[in-house]
């Protein structure tokens, strides 16, 4: 619908663009990946954020009534599968979201735009959209915490793979969750103006 396709714009064409400028982007550090014959760096590495020290690291001079605090970073030379593992999935999943999310929301647009706004299908696309945010975030950060907390336990002595430990690396994506409530409720919004207009064009 010619209406709908524009009301969409310039949303549809830059979602469109970005998912194929992260798709190539990705294709081509794969192949790179392949090509030189690694996957991943020659170390691996994790940061302690959820503990810090008062010693102030050398060559950091703050200000008068400022102080520096010294987080731990640990790296392994030439990692093993296992700390290859852990590091990957420390990262990946939020990846995987941000591309299938694009996806999503991709499909979601042109669907839109070719069905119409104001359509089951584009409630139905709102909310499956809706929900791959809020849980897809909240499982995508159980799964990174936990994997950071047992990459951490392997390089550092002080550190035991524990639920506390992986709770205190755990990161709430406000953002993410917020944003996937609201589109549950577009879904709604849009699903009550679809039944509107049924309403209204049996009445015509």
């Amino acid at each position: 619908m010619p209406e709908d396709r524009k009301m969409l714009e310039p949303m549809a064409t830059v979602v469109s663009l970005v998912l194929r400028a992260v798709l190539a982007l990705l294709t081509v550090g794969l192949v790179f990946s392949v090509v030189r014959g690694s996957w991943g760096g020659s170390f691996v590495c994790v940061t302690d954020d959820s503990g810090s020290s008062s010693t102030a690291p050398g060559g950091f001079l703050p200000e008068k009534g400022a102080q520096v605090l010294s987080v731990p970073r640990y790296c392994a030379d030439n990692p093993d599968a296992q700390l290859r593992l852990f590091d990957a999935l420390g990262t990946l999943p939020s990846t995987l979201l941000l591309i299938s999310g694009l996806f999503l929301l991709h499909t979601l647009l042109q669907g839109a735009a070719r069905d119409g706004i104001h359509t089951v299908r584009t409630a139905s696309r709102f909310r499956l959209l809706g929900w791959w945010l809020l849980l897809g975030s909240l499982v995508v950060e159980l799964v990174e915490s936990n994997a950071r907390a047992a990459l951490l336990a392997e390089l550092a002595k002080s550190a035991d793979f524990t639920a506390g430990a992986w709770l205190g690396l755990w990161s709430t994506p406000y953002l993410a969750v917020l944003t996937g409530l609201g589109l549950l409720t577009f879904a709604r919004i849009t699903l009550a103006g679809a039944s509107m207009r049924e309403d209204l064009e049996g009445v015509v």
